[in-house]
């Protein structure tokens, strides 16, 4: 049995480390390196960094940032932002990287995710699926760091998805990230029912509490932003990560 995770999720702007609410008011929390480091000695399960303004410059998430997190990560680390091809995935995996994470270019493309997966293992792949309501009050699939709805029906595509080759699925609220107010787990769970791959929640973890109901929906592993690098109630800046005995109580 794979042994659930709590991953911190590291969002990258001209190699800063930034925070948002909804996919958009993005403000800078610091730098991303420092993070690591703390991290580093909080000996967290594994970390995710997303570069959010690749794919809109139609470019890649640094290699060069990737083999600087190479020198100084304890920990597995996977990268996305604007991957669309194989020798991209090529690149940064001999960097450092342990895993790709896809979306725009699997909606645009979904042969990549099979092309990855033959060439370094399903387990070297995940696939982030963004989800939310639009004006009608209608599901949809979302591409673009959440800008551009698909017509993509979300069982489909997840099932999609794991046929393809990819190991992982991480599963995003765009209506809750960033409020910290707790996972979305009807979405969570609909999901997890409909593929047989790890299932990562994604968007709305405030409280250590929130990771157990995910983690009771269904999923195999929580990822997180704002709960890791905010504290209190007027949300300073503070690089945390639960406590052993918090962890214990979260996994029992």
């Amino acid at each position: 049995m794979i042994r659930k995770r709590i991953i911190p999720v590291l969002l990258l702007k001209n190699n800063g480390l930034y925070k948002g609410v909804g996919y958009d008011k993005y403000v800078y929390i610091g730098d991303p390196i420092n993070a690591v480091k703390i991290f580093n000695d909080m000996e967290v399960d594994e970390l995710i960094f997303l570069d959010i303004e690749a794919s809109k410059k139609n470019k890649v998430i640094s290699q060069r940032f990737v083999e600087k997190l190479s020198e100084e990560c304890f920990m597995p680390f996977s990268v996305g932002g604007g991957i669309k091809s194989l020798e991209d995935a090529k690149k940064l995996i001999s960097a450092g990287a342990e895993k790709i994470v896809l979306n725009n270019w699997a909606v645009n493309r979904p042969e990549i995710i099979t092309e990855i997966s033959n060439s370094f293992g399903s387990q070297s792949i995940v696939v982030a699926v963004d989800v939310k309501k639009n004006w009608l009050g209608k599901e949809k699939v979302y591409r673009f760091s959440g800008e551009r709805p698909t017509k993509l029906n979300l069982e489909e595509w997840v099932m999609e998805i794991e046929k393809r080759g990819a190991g992982e699925i991480l599963i995003n609220s765009i209506e809750l990230d960033g409020k910290m107010n707790g996972y979305n787990t009807d979405l969570i769970n609909r999901v997890s029912k409909s593929v047989n791959i790890p299932v990562i929640a994604g968007c709305g973890a405030g409280v250590v509490s929130h990771f157990k109901d995910a983690f009771k929906a269904g999923a195999e592993a929580c990822a997180g932003g704002s709960v890791f690098v905010f504290h209190g109630a007027r949300k300073g800046v503070l690089i945390n990560y639960p406590s052993k005995e918090e962890l214990e109580n979260i996994y029992n």
